[in-house]
C-alpha cells in the first residue's frame, strides 16, 4: 500500500463511498438498475412507520429532544456525567469539533475516514499521523480495516472517539470514557439502522463541550421526523440484536464468497469488509460492468471494501465475480 497519507491531503479531492451519479455517468445504465456496496449502510433499514403531521409542520421542541437522548442514553449505556448532543449526521459534529480547542497538532492515524483531517485542517491544525498531539481522533472500528482501539489510545487533552461503525460491537465501545475531560464520542445512527438519509447523529461527552458545540450547531438541527424515528429505533432493543445476529451472518459469508474468488481478507465490521486482490481498480470494474458499485482507495491499488448486498442481490453479486 502506497501513499496512506494522502488520505490526509486537504487538498485532495475526499473520497467516499457513494457517489453512485457519477458511476451511472461513466458505465451506464438506469440509476435504479445498480446495487450500491460502496458504503457501510446496513441494507436491511429500520422500518420507518408512525410519524405525525407535527413532526412536520411544527419546529421540534424540548420535549422530542429530551425523549431522542433519554433513549440514546440508554441503550448506549451513556454515564451520568456526559451530555448527549443529537445533531444532524455525526459529519456535521466533525466539522465543528477543531473549533473546541485552540489551533495545534492532531494525532490521526491513517488509513482512516478522511473528514476528521480534512476539518482539522480547514481549521488550522497541522496533521501528525503517528505522534502524540494536543489532539487525536480514534475510528473505532477504524474505516476502512476494523482495528479497535483501547482506553490507553485515548491520550490527548482533546480525544475524538468516533464509533459511528461500533453498534455492531457493542462491547468493544469505549463510551466509558464520555465523562472524561475533553473526550467526545460520536455516533451515527444511519449506518447500524439503515437509514443514512435521515441525517442523525451523536456527539457525546462532558457537558460544557457539549454546550459549545451546541452553540456551534444552532436550534432545530435535527428534524422532527429524525427526533421521532431516532427515539423508537433506539428503544427496539430486540431489533439491534437480531440485526447485529443476521448481519454476522451475512458477513460470513460475503467473506465465503470473496475469499473463493481470489481476495484475501484484511477486515472490517459486519457492515464493510476490506479486501487485498490484485488490481482494486479492475475488480471495482468488473463489478460495475454489472452495475454494482464498490469502493477503492487512492492510496491504495489493491484495497476492496464492500457492503453487505440486499437480500436479493447476493446471486447478482456472485454472478458479477
Amino acid at each position: 500500500m502506497a501513499g496512506e497519507n494522502d488520505n490526509l491531503n486537504p487538498r485532495a479531492a475526499r473520497d467516499h463511498g457513494g457517489g453512485l451519479d457519477g458511476a451511472v455517468a461513466c458505465y451506464g445504465g438506469p440509476r435504479a438498475d445498480w446495487m450500491d456496496l460502496s458504503t457501510g449502510i446496513n441494507p436491511h433499514p429500520y422500518e420507518v412507520s408512525g410519524l405525525i403531521s407535527s413532526d412536520w409542520a411544527e419546529l421540534p421542541d424540548h420535549g422530542t429532544f429530551e425523549n431522542l437522548t433519554q433513549a440514546a442514553r440508554q441503550f448506549w449505556s451513556v454515564p451520568e456525567g456526559a451530555a448527549i448532543l443529537p445533531a444532524p449526521g455525526a459529519s456535521a459534529v466533525i466539522a465543528r469539533i477543531p473549533a473546541l480547542a485552540p489551533q495545534g497538532r492532531v494525532q490521526i492515524t491513517t488509513p482512516t475516514y478522511n473528514e476528521h483531517a480534512a476539518a482539522f485542517v480547514a481549521q488550522g491544525w497541522s496533521i501528525q499521523p503517528d505522534t502524540p498531539a494536543e489532539a487525536r481522533v480514534i475510528v473505532h472500528p477504524n474505516n476502512p480495516d476494523g482495528r479497535i482501539w483501547t482506553e490507553a489510545d485515548a491520550n490527548a487533552p482533546l480525544t475524538v472517539i468516533d464509533e459511528s461503525f461500533c453498534d455492531v460491537t457493542p462491547e468493544a465501545s469505549l463510551i466509558h470514557l464520555a465523562a472524561r475531560p475533553g473526550v467526545v464520542v460520536l455516533k451515527s445512527f444511519g449506518k447500524f439502522w439503515g437509514l443514512a438519509g435521515l441525517r442523525l447523529g451523536f456527539a457525546i461527552g462532558q457537558p460544557e463541550l457539549i454546550a459549545r458545540l451546541n452553540d456551534l450547531t444552532g436550534p432545530w438541527a435535527v428534524s422532527g421526523p429524525a427526533l421521532r424515528i431516532g427515539t423508537r429505533a433506539l428503544q427496539d432493543v430486540e431489533w439491534a440484536e437480531a440485526t447485529r445476529q443476521r448481519l454476522t451472518v451475512e458477513t460470513a459469508r460475503l467473506d465465503d464468497l470473496l475469499t473463493t474468488k481470489g481476495a484475501t481478507l484484511v477486515g472490517g465490521t459486519t457492515l464493510f469488509r476490506l479486501y487485498e486482490v490484485d488490481i482494486a481498480k479492475a475488480w471495482q470494474d468488473r463489478l460495475a460492468q454489472a452495475h454494482i458499485w464498490s469502493r477503492v482507495f487512492p492510496y491504495s491499488q489493491t484495497y476492496l471494501r464492500l457492503g453487505l448486498p440486499p437480500a436479493d442481490g447476493w446471486s447478482r453479486l456472485e454472478a458479477a465475480l
